[in-house]
């Protein structure tokens, strides 16, 4: 039989694998396929950046959100 204590560290392991394949998705999309995609409509380097830089940040957020809330922490 798992105690307590167990069965929280099983559950924190999952909830840090599911942050971490948000923030993977998140940065593949960042740094492969805005630029391909962004070429692909002609969007000049800078407004590329923006985006990159953009979708950086929501990713970063999203995942300490993930992180807080899983955990019982305040956002």
């Amino acid at each position: 039989m798992k105690s307590n204590s167990q069965e929280q560290s099983i559950q924190s392991v999952k909830n840090n694998n599911g942050a971490l394949l948000l923030g993977a998705g998140l940065a593949v999309t960042s740094m492969i396929i805005l630029p391909a995609f962004a070429m692909r409509l002609g969007l000049e380097a800078s407004l590329t950046g923006a985006l990159r830089s953009a979708l950086m940040n929501a990713s970063s957020k999203s995942g300490s959100r993930l992180v807080n809330t899983q955990n019982g922490g305040s956002v």
